[in-house]
């Protein structure tokens, strides 16, 4: 496979932040009680809120996906409670930190917009627009949200990085124009019918090597 740099040179970068970014799995599962329920758990919320179209309460449809795969409805509240204790996968302050200064980073997120900026706020990183589905008033994969990103970062598709973290943004971000860089950290089962990613890896890593050969000296 041939490196990032070497097939494409973004003039901006998207990330999902509930995947991408964050750890968010084991807060799930330690809310959930352990790894079977949680990940049930979460995969029942990830098939809801990318199914959800315009924008629902997002505490409401994680108390439905607990409520789907026959876990109590009032864990959605103890998740919300503990969102301050989310972590960012271990490499996210370095590989953002050296992308920082070169290119203008943005989230995209399912997420209500309080949640967001508390998710947000434990990257340690400063973002230059942060797209809640809430504010967008649609979740992922419906276009808006990552147009929203687009427009306010001022540019095309064609000339930004989407950075996926789940399995169901490979089609919502190819849909709209973004090439994308899956970083699948638990080994998602990819839908078949999803375009391919530009590179799927378990790290972050990867990504600096946009940074290679001076591409943006």
């Amino acid at each position: 496979m041939s490196r990032l740099a070497d097939v494409i040179r973004p003039k901006a970068l998207l990330f999902d932040l509930l995947t991408g970014l964050i750890d968010s799995w084991s807060l799930w599962d330690n809310v959930a009680g352990n790894a079977k329920d949680g990940r049930c758990w979460r995969a029942a919320y990830l098939r809801s809120t990318y199914a959800a179209g315009r924008y629902r309460a997002y505490e409401t449809l994680v108390r439905e996906a607990a409520e789907i795969v026959g876990l109590a409805p009032d864990l959605a509240e103890r998740l919300v409670r503990r969102y301050g204790e989310l972590a960012p996968w271990p490499e996210v302050g370095e590989v953002l930190g050296a992308l920082r200064g070169h290119l203008p980073l943005g989230i995209v997120t399912n997420c209500s917009e309080a949640l967001a900026q508390i998710a947000v706020a434990r990257t340690g990183i400063g973002f230059d627009t942060i797209v809640s589905a809430e504010r967008a008033g649609f979740y992922k994969p419906h276009p808006h949200p990552y147009l929203l990103a687009l427009d306010e970062l001022q540019v095309e598709p064609r000339d930004c990085l989407f950075v996926a973290g789940s399995a169901y943004d490979l089609t919502g971000a190819a849909a709209v124009g973004l090439s994308v860089f899956w970083h699948d950290r638990i080994g998602m089962t990819m839908p078949p019918d999803a375009p391919l990613p530009l590179a799927r890896c378990d790290s972050l890593h990867p990504l600096k090597q946009l940074l290679a050969n001076d591409t943006y000296g």
